[in-house]
């Protein structure tokens, strides 16, 4: 997949920032550090909105670079991925290691947490060991403040040897005291000289050693002491890397490699194996993190995370944790579905109400009314249904959830999942990663993102469809409504809810069967541990939320859902109106799929309307109702006792409705999710299994279940 791709963070910022870099306008500054530390905060207060996001080229690691002006000077700001380490066990820790290595920003910042300084240290030494040009942004001081801890921040400057500045960023407090120490350190007016951490003596001893033979390969292209570390500790990755920045021959690389076996053996003879080494590495940059943490740390209150620790005890608890978390995505579900129908219901009438005067503006320039009818009532009618029905619950699930990313609350539901996860061979983020694709599938496959481990991240992306998106509860909340809740009066909408929640927790289960197979067949692997921190409970930036949401997310998917929409309105248009043999394509379709659906408890309409909405589930039941009525545009009627009625006309059972409902929750993803998909991976091998997956475990379910209340008699 694009992980395994040579290129790496290197030449995702030769690309990136080319044009910046070999400019001397502009001063380029890497903003590093863990996660939940506030760095993108940091990062939106110092540029506004001139900034942007994107991919690292054949990453799937998400970047964001953005300027301003200070003194005069011109800044060019980039956001590298958030991480705990460099050792560059992930695509973001070698995205990071190889920018501050290889590109020599003029600054780099280190985010901090004041909260959690000594942990944080961990990550500030390793980029210290890397580059001298480095600034300690010792963030959230306000929290700090709060919970009783005091910093001696000019201490930790002269025990870190380089520059630290307190912020806090969320209340823009210590920016400019940042941007004037970012302007002196980059001009050289500050020349910081930052502690190397000491090792054991052998290890030294061999650092030494390597550090001789890569001087005279590579000079002052890098920085000895640290490639002298990290390649006899074995990273292979940074041998790629080398090679690829600085343009190695391989008469350089088997040099370079034959002196790292050599050291390498030598310490295996002082019986210093890969293992004790990397530990004793480890150990170096812990014990160092922790001393200076207690020289400049007074903590007055050793019960600060008190309250956050009793509110964890609930809502990560083995009985209330799951309960309370479905609770939360039910409301989220209530507030999106009910939220959106208003909204909707006014940009559709808004939008066609716009057909009219478009029709007139063809027939004035003098368009053909063939032409008009391929370009509105097939290409636009299309679009605008998809917009109209997409664009308004995106519009409130995503900042919903976004919401619950800023308060701190999702990483407890990756938690709470996580031992069920890894019981099906996955990785205990696909938690979150299948919560987003409950607003939309291809947002879901986007922050598969998060996964390290790029097995479980496949595994992430190609059962990420089993979740219903806000596409496919319109249909299913439609048919629960008229078929399976008909008859049972006040408790109609009850029932109707009972049921979509039944078909979530049966799109879970099968996710988690289906990561199991996948596991066990072609993604074999053991589930991989990885680092969940639970970050203090925070009160949400609601205008923040609601610009990343929209800009990042809603407007992103629903811009791709368009560019995919538009084309199928043409063929929907071809397929309705061209007959063969005075019958047109569609019923032609239909009828040909009919034998086959008719063994899977549907009809060849409701499969064709599944293939044509291949762009968007939302025009799945306009087509069929359009098909029903030998129409040549998609259309919807008044109420959905009208739509009963019309379905039970054209053969519809309760059988029919269920089989169509499960056959909703489980098959091909969308055009959308498909490109998302293509674009995550890179490759169109994983494409087309994520396509047949989902595809292959609908008609199967849909068979199994059809068939067995066929041969109970009970239809």
């Amino acid at each position: 997949m694009g992980l395994t791709k040579q290129a790496t963070g290197l030449a995702a910022s030769r690309e990136i920032t080319k044009a910046e870099i070999e400019s001397e306008e502009h001063m380029v500054v890497a903003l590093a550090g863990n996660p939940n530390t506030g760095k993108s905060t940091v990062f939106n207060n110092l540029t506004g909105l001139n900034q942007h996001t994107g991919n690292w080229p054949g990453k799937t690691v998400v970047n964001a670079q953005g300027k301003y002006i200070y003194k005069d000077k011109k800044y060019l700001l980039i956001d590298l991925p958030g991480t705990y380490s460099l050792l560059a066990n992930s695509a973001e820790e070698q995205v990071a290691r190889d920018f501050i290595c290889f590109e020599k920003p003029n600054v780099t910042i280190v985010v901090a947490d004041a909260t959690n300084l000594e942990r944080n240290l961990n990550l500030a030494l390793q980029i210290m060991e890397m580059s001298e040009k480095v600034i300690l942004c010792v963030n959230l001081m306000d929290e700090a403040q709060r919970k009783k801890i005091t910093i001696d921040l000019e201490k930790l400057s002269k025990l870190l040897g380089i520059p630290v500045i307190g912020t806090s960023a969320r209340i823009d407090k210590g920016l400019v005291p940042l941007k004037d120490m970012i302007e002196k350190v980059a001009c050289d007016e500050i020349v910081p000289s930052p502690i190397q951490v000491e090792y054991d003596e052998k290890i030294e001893k061999a650092i030494e050693e390597m550090q001789t033979e890569i001087k005279s390969c590579f000079g002052s292209k890098i920085n000895c002491r640290w490639a002298a570390l990290r390649l006899i500790e074995g990273d292979e990755p940074l041998v790629r890397s080398l090679q690829e920045a600085l343009d190695m021959d391989q008469e350089e690389l088997t040099a370079l490699q034959e002196k790292i076996t050599k050291v390498q053996d030598s310490l295996n003879k002082e019986k210093f194996t890969m293992e004790i080494l990397r530990d004793q590495i480890a150990s170096g940059l812990v014990q160092t993190a922790e001393r200076i943490g207690k020289e400049v740390v007074l903590n007055e209150n050793r019960m600060h995370n008190a309250q956050d620790r009793k509110i964890d005890n609930v809502l990560t608890s083995k009985i209330f944790g799951i309960p309370i978390m479905l609770a939360l995505l039910g409301v989220v579900f209530w507030i999106t579905i009910a939220g959106a129908n208003v909204p909707s219901a006014l940009l559709a009438d808004a939008l066609f109400s716009l057909e009219e005067k478009l029709t007139a503006f063809c027939s004035w320039i003098g368009i053909p009314n063939w032409l008009q009818d391929v370009l509105i009532l097939g290409i636009y009618r299309t679009v605008a249904w998809v917009v109209s029905v997409m664009l308004p619950p995106m519009a409130i699930f995503f900042p919903l959830f976004t919401l619950l990313e800023d308060l701190g609350y999702l990483p407890r539901v990756a938690f709470n999942l996580d031992h069920y996860f890894k019981k099906a061979c996955a990785h205990g983020k696909q938690a979150l990663t299948m919560c987003m694709g409950f607003g939309c599938n291809a947002a879901g496959i986007i922050s598969c993102r998060i996964i390290d481990s790029p097995r479980e991240r496949l595994i992430a992306i190609i059962t990420n469809n089993f979740v219903p998106c806000n596409g496919r509860f319109p249909t299913m909340i439609a048919l629960a409504s008229i078929f399976i809740a008909h008859g049972f009066g006040k408790f109609n909408s009850f029932i109707a809810a009972f049921v979509i929640l039944i078909s979530i927790l049966l799109g879970v289960f099968i996710t988690l069967f289906i990561s199991r197979l996948l596991s066990q067949t072609i993604l074999k692997g053991l589930p991989s541990s990885f680092t969940l921190e639970l970050p203090p409970y925070r009160k949400p930036q609601i205008g923040q939320v609601i610009i990343r949401s929209v800009f990042d997310r809603t407007l992103f998917v629903l811009g791709r859902a368009v560019t995919v929409a538009a084309p199928a309105g043409l063929v929907i248009w071809i397929m309705a109106n061209i007959t063969f043999n005075e019958i047109s394509l569609l019923d032609n379709c239909a009828l040909f799929l009919q034998p086959f659906a008719e063994l899977l408890g549907l009809d060849g309409y409701i499969l064709m309307a599944f293939i044509l909405g291949l762009p968007a589930n939302e025009i799945v039941i306009p087509i069929l109702i359009m098909s029903y009525l030998s129409k040549g545009s998609m259309l919807e009627l008044g109420s959905l006792s009208e739509m009963r009625t019309l379905f039970i006309d054209n053969g519809w059972t309760w059988l029919t409705a269920v089989c169509t409902m499960i056959f909703s929750l489980n098959h091909w993803p969308c055009a959308t999710t498909l490109w998302t998909i293509k674009k995550e991976t890179q490759s169109w091998k994983w494409t087309g299994i994520s396509f047949l997956v989902p595809t292959a475990t609908g008609m199967v379910v849909c068979f199994i279940v059809a068939q067995t209340v066929r041969l109970l008699g009970l239809v």
